[in-house]
């Protein structure tokens, strides 16, 4: 495999898993620890994420469980929750948090759609920057002498195709998180 293909298939496949990942932490109405992952709590004058000061658990749909592993940073892990954009309210009884996920409304649900066909646009975006990426290397090192006209254009050819699979794993992504959503 040529190395600009192979280049901008691994870079491809990142901002799908950027994808993958972006989507997990967009509430749909049930608990998820991937909610959590972004929460930077303020451990010992420095800012830790919160799974590695605590165990977060699920048990049960709608509930997270946050149980530190330092009960003297609970109170800074309730400051973080409160802080967050999560817009849940922390539930503090001394030895763990609970987190009470409620019931999306309506419109919440499709601000939340919303939100992620933003972020899988802004990944769509960056697959097609990596495509014309490799069009420019393509072109120069067709300019260059480095490759023939049959091997660009070939080599052309299957950057598209790169491109179209990944953007259809986005896409199958943004429908997998939009049914999750919109799911009643």
């Amino acid at each position: 495999m040529n190395p600009i293909l192979a280049d901008v298939d691994g870079r491809m496949a990142k901002s799908v898993e950027v994808t993958r990942h972006e989507m997990s932490s967009i509430r749909a109405g049930r608990a998820s620890p991937a909610l959590l992952e972004r929460i930077m709590v303020d451990y010992y004058g420095s800012a830790m994420p919160l799974n590695q000061v605590a165990q977060i658990q699920v048990p049960e749909a709608r509930l997270l469980l946050i149980q530190p592993w330092d009960k003297s940073i609970l109170g800074a892990v309730e400051r973080a929750l409160m802080k967050s954009d999560l817009g849940l309210t922390p539930n503090n009884d001394g030895s763990v948090i609970r987190l009470q996920i409620p019931p999306l409304t309506e419109e919440r649900r499709r601000e939340l759609v919303k939100v992620a066909h933003k972020k899988a646009e802004d990944e769509r975006v960056a697959i097609r920057n990596l495509r014309r990426e490799a069009m420019e290397r393509l072109g120069k090192e067709k300019k260059d002498g480095q490759l023939s006209e049959d091997e660009a254009s070939r080599l052309e050819v299957e950057v598209q195709k790169l491109t179209d699979r990944h953007i259809a794993e986005v896409d199958a992504l943004l429908a997998a998180k939009e049914r999750d959503i919109m799911e009643v």
